[in-house]
């Protein structure tokens, strides 16, 4: 008897779309009410709808998935996940982007080492590409900050003689920081960020 074939579908946010994956799942064959499609992140395999799809597939049966990194981004959780499949579990895997990532074809002993020489060094490519993604991240946002770039809500504008004068009056207890706050329309936690910069520009 034949296993049944299951496809993976999983995009990181709801705003993007699964149509290239999903065209690809049917094209190669498997039935619509067998595609499962997550919407999450796959920093790690804490997915409801891959850990349910996990508990229905039997030895004998088919995960496909369009590429590695839908399975996920971590090189040791992927070569986990893929020992777990396919070795323990007996389910047999097909990366529709990368053909020699297909263990329905390669049984045999050579193409079970050929398939899984190729999944440690795309797992490695990937995650080392991830990390080098983040890596540029970080170094543009640092330099936009040395260009004086602020990320955030603006800092709300306060007329400088309304703000010394408040602060002043509060130091000498007229009023509550809570009551400060309020006169200057501010909240009482940027209230006090003010002060503490205004206490750092005059040295007290």
């Amino acid at each position: 008897m034949n296993g049944k074939t299951y496809g993976y579908v999983r995009v990181s946010t709801q705003n993007q779309h699964e149509d290239r994956q999903l065209a690809a799942m049917r094209e190669y064959g498997v039935a619509e009410n067998r595609i499962v499609v997550e919407k999450q992140s796959g920093k790690d395999f804490d997915r409801p709808k891959y850990q349910h799809l996990l508990r229905k597939m039997h030895a004998g049966d088919t995960l496909v998935v369009q590429s590695l990194d839908r399975l996920g981004r971590s090189y040791a959780e992927i070569q986990e996940q893929w020992r777990a499949i396919n070795k323990e579990q007996g389910v047999s895997i097909v990366v529709l982007d990368m053909p020699l990532l297909n263990t329905q074809e390669h049984t045999e002993l050579v193409g079970q080492l050929i398939s899984d020489l190729v999944l440690q060094l795309l797992s490695f490519v990937a995650q080392t590409e991830r990390e080098s993604i983040h890596e540029r991240q970080r170094e543009g946002i640092d330099a936009a900050i040395a260009r004086g770039v602020q990320f955030g809500r603006p800092r709300a504008a306060l007329p400088e003689d309304q703000f010394t004068s408040t602060v002043a009056a509060w130091r000498r207890g007229k009023f509550t920081a809570q009551e400060a706050a309020q006169r200057l329309g501010i909240s009482r936690g940027t209230f006090f960020n003010r002060v503490r910069e205004l206490s750092t520009a005059i040295g007290k």
